[in-house]
C-alpha cells in the first residue's frame, strides 16, 4: 500500500542545528510526492516529503501482531541525513522489529506514528490471515554429567590435583642446566 509521510519542519533549537524534522502523519494511498509543501504557519512548515510502499510480509506476521497490540498501532518511519538539509525517507514499516533494528544502529532517525485507522484494519486482516502462534516449549536440560572429567585444566604432567597450578619441578631443573 502506499503511504505518504508528512513531515514537520521546526527552527532548531541549538546553533548547530537549523531545523528540526519530525513525522507527523502518514498519508494511505497517497499519490507520488517530492517534498509538496501542505501548510505553513509560524515558521513551522508540514511538507508531504515522499511516497513509500508498505510492504506487509508472511514471516514478519508476528512482529505485526506485536505492533498492533501496542496503544495506539503505529506506523515506523525511518530518516535519514540527505545530501541537502532535508532528512531522505529510507522506509515504512508496520514492524516493531524491523524499526528496532534500524535505531539500533544510531545513523538512522526512527519515528513512531499513529497508525490511521483504515491502515489498522488492513494491517490486522492481514496479520490474522497469517499469524500462527507457536506453542511455548520449555528446554529440558540433558542429564549428562559434564563436571567429572577435569579436561584442560594446569599442566598434565603434574599428577595432584591440588597443584595443577604449580609449574613442574621436573622441567624447571632440566632448564636450568
Amino acid at each position: 500500500m502506499p503511504l505518504g509521510v508528512v513531515i514537520r519542519r521546526t527552527p532548531g533549537v541549538t546553533p548547530w542545528a537549523r531545523w528540526a524534522w519530525t513525522v507527523v502523519a502518514v498519508l494511505p494511498g497517497a499519490a507520488d510526492a517530492d517534498w509538496a509543501l501542505l501548510r505553513e504557519e509560524d515558521g513551522a512548515c508540514e511538507f508531504h516529503a515522499a511516497t513509500l510502499t508498505l510492504e506487509l510480509h508472511r514471516a514478519d506476521a508476528e512482529a505485526y501482531m506485536q505492533g498492533l497490540t501496542a496503544n495506539p498501532p503505529s506506523i515506523y518511519v525511518v530518516l535519514r541525513p540527505g545530501p541537502n538539509a532535508r532528512p531522505e525517507v529510507t522506509l515504512v514499516t508496520a514492524s516493531p522489529f524491523e524499526a528496532q533494528d534500524y535505531a539500533d544502529t544510531g545513523e538512522d532517525q526512527v519515528e513512531k506514528v499513529d497508525m490511521p485507522a483504515g491502515l489498522v484494519a488492513w494491517v490486522r486482516d492481514f496479520t490474522l490471515t497469517h499469524f500462527k502462534e507457536e506453542e511455548f516449549k520449555k528446554r529440558r536440560r540433558d542429564r549428562q554429567r559434564v563436571d567429572l572429567e577435569e579436561d584442560g585444566v594446569g599442566d598434565a604432567r603434574i599428577p595432584q590435583l591440588t597443584d595443577v597450578y604449580r609449574a613442574p619441578v621436573k622441567a624447571r631443573k632440566e632448564r636450568l642446566q
